[in-house]
C-alpha cells in the first residue's frame, strides 16, 4: 500500500509541469535564448527592453524558424509552467523569463532527487 502526502504531490506537480515544458528540446533552447535576450535576439530600445518587458514572439519565431503558431504554443506551454511571463504591447506579445520561478524550480529539483544541482543551474 502507498501513501501519499497531498503537500508532496503538490509540489511533485509543479516540477513535473515544468519538466515536462523543458523536455521538448525547442521550449528549453528558447529559455536558454532568453537568458540574454541583448544577445540572442535584436534589441529595439525604442520600443521595449527585452529584460524588463522581453521579447517579441516575432524574434522567438524568426530565431526558431517554426511557424508561428508552434513557437506560440510552445510559449504557453512554458507559461502554464511558470518559467516565462508574457507583456503585450500593442497587438505583440513579449516574453521574459521568470528568474524567481526557475531558481525555485531548480530548488525543488534539488529537494526531489537530492545531491548537486549545479547543472540545472547551468541548463537553465
Amino acid at each position: 500500500m502507498t501513501t501519499h502526502d497531498s503537500s508532496t504531490t503538490n509540489d511533485l506537480t509543479s516540477l513535473l509541469e515544468a519538466l515536462k515544458a523543458l523536455a521538448n528540446p525547442v521550449r528549453l533552447q528558447v529559455l536558454q535564448w532568453l537568458r540574454e535576450p541583448e544577445r540572442n535576439f535584436p534589441v529595439e530600445p525604442e520600443v521595449t527592453d527585452p529584460r524588463a518587458v522581453g521579447v517579441c514572439v516575432s524574434h522567438i519565431q524568426a530565431k526558431s524558424g517554426l511557424a508561428q503558431s508552434t513557437v506560440s504554443a510552445y510559449m504557453a506551454v512554458l507559461e502554464r509552467a511558470g518559467l516565462v511571463r508574457s507583456t503585450r504591447v500593442g497587438k505583440w506579445t513579449h516574453y521574459r523569463r521568470d528568474e524567481e520561478r526557475i531558481a525555485a524550480l531548480v530548488e525543488e529539483l534539488r529537494n526531489a532527487v537530492g545531491g548537486d544541482a549545479r547543472l540545472a543551474d547551468d541548463l537553465l
